[in-house]
């Protein structure tokens, strides 16, 4: 790994790498940060998945995460949303496929498959490569906003026992049924809608093998959650499936990180109090 840049933050460190990612056939940036805890031992990490047009730059300058991640001992890590700097057909043409928009799978349709695996990225090779590299301990959490959500929420649902903990702020809790999933999923994974449901957590939730708690937070002014978001969709799948969900809806609050920042306190303390940290 290739230390970008570090700055010192309420004791503790916020630090961007640059590396080469096997997943993904490409050189990939992160951002971390890390507690003064580090200092003296291993902490555990929540990562974080960021939604449509971001970089790993979104969160760490506008959530205000740090000051209690900082009390909690709690290293937060912050992927890119997708594989960067290769210009492949229509990558750059809209703002929901290609550049920005990796929506955490595993791409199979050319002229993505070589390169779009976030989902083997995430889950996978850059968890590996931090725990073999950095301070941090195997315990974690996983969140994530929008189309960070929905990955967020995949990557639980899929890996039983992997993480500790999970949330989501607007996730998209269907994809297969919305316009935002139903054009990245044909454009990555192909016509047969079957193939899609392994990243479509409504329906990932009935066979599910952990209970793991799910806390989920909404602005009811979002101007995707009529058509993109569907997090009604995904609270009857919980119910039906008897998996334990927090749905919080909030009046006023709409998708941008000012709602974001408002509730990140609440979802770094169920972070970790699951990790087993004092909150």
């Amino acid at each position: 790994m290739e230390l970008i840049s570090q700055q010192e933050v309420f004791d503790g460190w916020l630090r961007r790498y640059q590396h080469h990612s096997d997943a993904t056939a490409t050189d990939m940036v992160f951002a971390v940060f890390l507690p003064p805890q580090v200092a003296a031992a291993r902490v555990p990490v929540l990562y974080w998945l960021s939604g449509l047009t971001c970089t790993d730059e979104n969160f760490c300058q506008k959530a205000g995460a740090f000051r209690l991640a900082a009390k909690l001992g709690l290293a937060i890590v912050c992927p890119d949303t997708s594989p960067r700097g290769l210009d492949l057909p229509d990558e750059h043409e809209s703002y929901d496929l290609g550049s920005g928009a990796g929506f955490y799978v595993n791409a199979t349709e050319q002229p993505w498959a070589d390169h779009y695996r976030m989902y083997e990225y995430v889950v996978e090779e850059l968890p590996a490569l931090l725990e073999a590299a950095l301070p941090v301990t195997a315990d974690k959490g996983i969140a994530g906003h929008s189309m960070g959500g929905h990955g967020a929420l995949v990557a639980a649902l899929r890996n039983p026992g992997l993480y500790n903990s999970v949330s989501a702020f607007a996730p998209i809790c269907h994809p297969t049924q919305c316009p935002w999933g139903r054009k990245a999923f044909t454009a990555y994974l192909g016509p047969d809608e079957s193939q899609w449901e392994q990243y479509d957590a409504t329906l990932l939730v009935a066979k599910a093998e952990e209970p793991l708690p799910i806390l989920i937070d909404q602005g009811s002014k979002d101007d995707f959650l009529a058509e993109q978001l569907k997090p009604e969709l995904f609270k009857q799948a919980c119910e039906q499936a008897g998996h334990p969900l927090t749905l919080r809806m909030h009046p006023g609050y709409d998708h941008s990180y000012y709602f974001i920042a408002t509730f990140i306190d609440d979802h770094l303390r169920h972070h970790a109090e699951a990790l087993g940290l004092k909150v």
